[in-house]
Order: C-alpha cells, then sequence, then structure tokens
C-alpha cells in the first residue's frame, strides 16, 4: 500500500512546513493534521477515558496506544476495542489483538458482515469521538497526511456508539447521522457524489485511492460544468488510467511521488469552501459500498479553512500530470 523508502524533496518537505496543526470551531468539532499535530493528542484521548471507551481500528500497531487501552481497563474502564479481522492479512493485528486480550481489553475480531472493516474511531465515556482518516500504526506517524475530527456532538456521539455496539454484537444496523455530519459505509458514494454535484465554483480532493466509477464520474461531470477540480495524491500505477481521464476532463491533478516524504492517506473533500468531508472512505467502490467506514461530512467554518490551508500546501508541493 506505501513505499518503504522516503526520501526528502524540497515541495513535499514544504507542504510539511506549511501546514496548519490543529483548529477548534464552537460546534463541537475540531480538526488535528498530521502530521504536523503529531499522534499525542489521540494518545491523551485515550488516558482521559474514566467510565468506557470503545475503538474500531483497521490497523493497530502502536505500543503507547495500547498500553494506554490496558491501563484504562486495569483503573476499570470498560474498554472494547474492534479489530479488522484481516481480509487480507489478519497477522496485521494480532500482535495488538493479543496484548490487548492479554491486559483485561475486552477485544473481537470485526464481522465478516463487511468486506473490510476500515473505519478508525474512538468514543470516549460517551462524550468524546475522534473520527480519523489515520490508523494507529506509529511506524506512519510522521510523513503520512491524515486528519482526526474530535468530535463532542451529542448526537454524533450516539450515533457512533450505538453503531459499535451493533458491530460489536455482530448485529445489522442502519447507522444514524447523527446530527447530520456522519458518513457511514456501506452506503456512502450515493452522499459523497451528492456532494461533488452540488459544487458550483471549486472541489479540492485528497484520496489514497481512485477507484470508483461514480466518483469519477461525477468529478468528471464537474470539471466539465465549469468547476474548477483539483485532486492531489501520491503516485500509484493502479489508478493511472482513472487520473488520465480526469486529467482530459479538465481537472487538475498533482501527485507526490512514493519515495517523498509526505504519503497522502487523506480522505478529503472540500466543496466551494461551504461543505467538507473528512473520514476513511477511500475513493473505490469497496470502501464505499462494502466496507465499515466512518467520515463527517460538516459546515463547520474552521474544520473547512484547517482543510483547505492543507490541501492548498499539499497541492503545491506536488507535481501536476498533463495529457
Amino acid at each position: 500500500m506505501r513505499g518503504a523508502a522516503r526520501l526528502a524533496g524540497p515541495l513535499a518537505l514544504a507542504a510539511l512546513a506549511a501546514t496548519p496543526a490543529a483548529a477548534s470551531g464552537g460546534g463541537g468539532l475540531a480538526i488535528l493534521v498530521e502530521p504536523a499535530a503529531g499522534i499525542a493528542p489521540i494518545h491523551r484521548l485515550i488516558a482521559s477515558a474514566r467510565h468506557s471507551l470503545e475503538m474500531t481500528m483497521y490497523e493497530c500497531s502502536d505500543a503507547t496506544a495500547e498500553q494506554a487501552l490496558a491501563a484504562d481497563a486495569a483503573r476499570g474502564v470498560r474498554v472494547q476495542v474492534i479489530l479488522d479481522g484481516g481480509s487480507y492479512d489478519r497477522s496485521l493485528n494480532e500482535p495488538a489483538y493479543g496484548y490487548l486480550a492479554s491486559h483485561g481489553v475486552a477485544v473481537r475480531w470485526a464481522s465478516r458482515e463487511f468486506d473490510l472493516t476500515h473505519e478508525k474511531a474512538i468514543v470516549v465515556d460517551d462524550a468524546t469521538a475522534a473520527v480519523m482518516t489515520l490508523n494507529l500504526e506509529s511506524r506512519y506517524y510522521s510523513s503520512t497526511r491524515d486528519f482526526a475530527l474530535i468530535d463532542t456532538q451529542p448526537a454524533d456521539v450516539a450515533a457512533i456508539a450505538a453503531t459499535f455496539a451493533a458491530d460489536w454484537a455482530g448485529r445489522s444496523i442502519a447507522p444514524a447521522a447523527g446530527s447530520g455530519d456522519l458518513l457511514w459505509s456501506p452506503g456512502a458514494q450515493s452522499q459523497l457524489v451528492s456532494l461533488i454535484d452540488a459544487a458550483r465554483k471549486r472541489l479540492d480532493v485528497e484520496n489514497e485511492e481512485m477507484d470508483s466509477r461514480g466518483i469519477e464520474a461525477a468529478l468528471d461531470a464537474a470539471a466539465r460544468r465549469g468547476v474548477a477540480v483539483r485532486v492531489v495524491m501520491t503516485a500509484n500505477s493502479e489508478y493511472s488510467a482513472a487520473l488520465a481521464a480526469l486529467v482530459a476532463a479538465g481537472v487538475q491533478v498533482r501527485l507526490y511521488a512514493r519515495s517523498a516524504p509526505l504519503y497522502i492517506h487523506a480522505k478529503l473533500i472540500v466543496a466551494d469552501d461551504r461543505r467538507v468531508f473528512v473520514g476513511s472512505q477511500n475513493f473505490s467502490t469497496a470502501s464505499l459500498e462494502y466496507n465499515r467506514e466512518l467520515g463527517v461530512l460538516t459546515a463547520d467554518a474552521n474544520v473547512i479553512g484547517v482543510a483547505e490551508a492543507t490541501f492548498a500546501a499539499d497541492f503545491a508541493g506536488a507535481t501536476a500530470i498533463t495529457r
């Protein structure tokens, strides 16, 4: 999924230096930008639990986070963790699973109802949720563009907790949208296409994948009707044809080399500086329609401002592809 070597490049390093670390709005949402913010705020959130903590995580390989979860359990916090069982490779999460299970944490493999459980979310004390694009994988923290939204809106937190409870029990559920911000998979493609279709002036997009005909068609149509569409990704030959077609439609596409110091793992859409999507969903049919995923779609001005500033820096640091 990611190149092992990352060599410094001046444009990518400039993008890393130019991005903000965090912002908090008045609407119950705050945004963290990785790698600038660092993982410490997430570790502190885990360690702050006093009554309960529920976590769903696609990939977990972070000794500090695992130890914090174990410490929570040791002082009487009800800690429950769902880890993806690895449709590709369960061994990735087996060390974390074994450690947590042996240290008093209730841990389960994710339901096979979904192709993957790719969600990355934490709920603490039924009061605060973290909805993230990043996995808890310490080897990627210093070089990966990711976002985390800290959500204290009661309806959102309750909806995330309710979906966790159903997934924990292996029960089917139609997840709630909370205050209207939450975007769940399976079933997210139509909402993201609607977001793209509603844009009139500008669309800024970051993602790790470009393998959804619905998303690609919507971006193509937006560019052809005169919307300024900009896309930034890390280069991957699997998506060359899709990106070439977008360029032919008038989309500005810029890429980072796989050897660059910044890897684009974020999943982001900023539409007309009025709405922003941040979440776990990659732009693939599997991610949008068959995985368990969670994102947030919001009009929070502070979140939009930080997301747009981060995108602008990332776009400036990448290299354009042409026809």
